[in-house]
Parts: C-alpha cells; sequence; structure tokens
C-alpha cells in the first residue's frame, strides 16, 4: 500500500502581502519557513519514509520540500523539479494585489477568476518583461507551451501527463511519495485522485504547509485519506 503526501507550500511573501503569485518566483516568509519546517516535524512524528520526492521549479515549492525532508531526516531521497507542478499562472493579475484588484473589478469578477474552473485570467503576452518565456528556467520547453495564463482546468491538463508519467508508476511500484508544489497545482492532483466534480473542486482548500496523506491499494484507489495537523 503506496503513500503520497502533498504539501503546499508555507506562506510565501506574496501570500503575506495578498499578491496574486502564480509563476512569480516568490520566496517564502518567515512565517513560511516555520510552516514547512513544522511539516516535517509532522512527518517524522508520523514515521513516514518516502522513496522520491517531486516539487516544481519555483523557490517557495523546493525550499518547502526541503526544510520537511530535512526535519524528517530524509534529505537524501531522490527529488525531481519539473514546471508541471508549477502554480497555476495568473496571467496578467501577477503582482497585483488581491484587493486593489477586487476594489478595482468588483468582487464578483475577481472571484471568478480565481476559482472558476475554466474562465481564464486577462493574459499576459509573450514580449512581456514578466512572461515565463523570458525566463532561463523554461528555455527548453517549446514557446508554444508557456502559458500567458491558466485556470484550472488548464492546470489539471499539464499536471496530469506528469502523473501518468512519474507519479502514479512509482505509486504502482510501492514506492513512498512526497510532493511539495502550490495550492492550485495540488488542487489538481486532488481533483484527478478523488475524482471530484468540476463544482465541487472550487471550494477545496490546501492549507499552507499542512501534509495530506494517501494511501493507495494496488490500483491507485484511495484507501485512505488523512491530514496531519
Amino acid at each position: 500500500m503506496a503513500k503520497l503526501v502533498l504539501i503546499r507550500h508555507g506562506q510565501s511573501q506574496w501570500n503575506l502581502s495578498n499578491q496574486f503569485t502564480g509563476w512569480v518566483d516568490v520566496d517564502l516568509s518567515d512565517k513560511g519557513v516555520e510552516e514547512a519546517k513544522h511539516a516535517g516535524e509532522l512527518i517524522k512524528a508520523a514515521g513516514l519514509e518516502f522513496d522520491q520526492a517531486y516539487t516544481s521549479v519555483l523557490t517557495r515549492a523546493i525550499k518547502t520540500l526541503h526544510y520537511a525532508l530535512e526535519g524528517s531526516g530524509q534529505l537524501w531521497i531522490p527529488e525531481t523539479k519539473t514546471w508541471r507542478l508549477n502554480e497555476r499562472h495568473y496571467g496578467a493579475l501577477q503582482g497585483l494585489n488581491k484587493k486593489e484588484t477586487a476594489d478595482k473589478y468588483g468582487d464578483e469578477q475577481v472571484h471568478i477568476w480565481r476559482r472558476s474552473y475554466d474562465t481564464l485570467p486577462p493574459l499576459l503576452s509573450a514580449d512581456d518583461e514578466g512572461s515565463a518565456a523570458q525566463d532561463r528556467r523554461y528555455a527548453n520547453l517549446d514557446p508554444r507551451i508557456i502559458p500567458g495564463g491558466e485556470n484550472l482546468k488548464v492546470t489539471l491538463e499539464r499536471v496530469i501527463p506528469f502523473w501518468e508519467d512519474h507519479i502514479a508508476p512509482d505509486l504502482l511500484a510501492g514506492k513512498n511519495v512526497i510532493i511539495a508544489a502550490h495550492g492550485n497545482s495540488l488542487r489538481a492532483l486532488t481533483k484527478y485522485i478523488e475524482n471530484i466534480s468540476d463544482d465541487d473542486i472550487m471550494d477545496l482548500e490546501m492549507a499552507t504547509g499542512e501534509p495530506v496523506v494517501y494511501t493507495f491499494d494496488d490500483k491507485l484507489q484511495v484507501i485512505d485519506k488523512t491530514k496531519l495537523d
């Protein structure tokens, strides 16, 4: 019975300042560091041991993974970073203050941008200085797949191939896996794992720094789900 642990990164500096973050590479806040370290303590106390770790290519998730693994004495395990586990790309909203954006466009419109399953945010053009197309960490990607903005549906569509090619085979081989990623990439994975409807996924929240533990049978059916707190 393989286990999968999902951890949303600890509070970031832009979580703290209430800004849309997306693919912008923002560091953890002091509170976020403590949340990530606490996750490691919870993992250690639960006796969870891992064979493989996955994370995004964004600093806040990478550091969360490292703090959690260090706290549980497992910093040595194999680790793979992938853009497919990045946060949802918030397009032209990235960097904007959420309250100020709501004041400008209205609470309802911002709620739709943030929570609708298939509504895209205002898109960022590829020649914008803030575009991921200008970032060296994505230089090996086909420019046509670098997003200018994503909704949860699009995020799910780029997360699931990585699940199918890497994570699921690990679990089927009996390996225990830990993933440190982001609110929306983990919501996408959760939707897929639990077969949550398009409507119901909008109500799912992922708390920062809280490990969520899944236990699977040999057909990758969920036997148990537990939150460590």
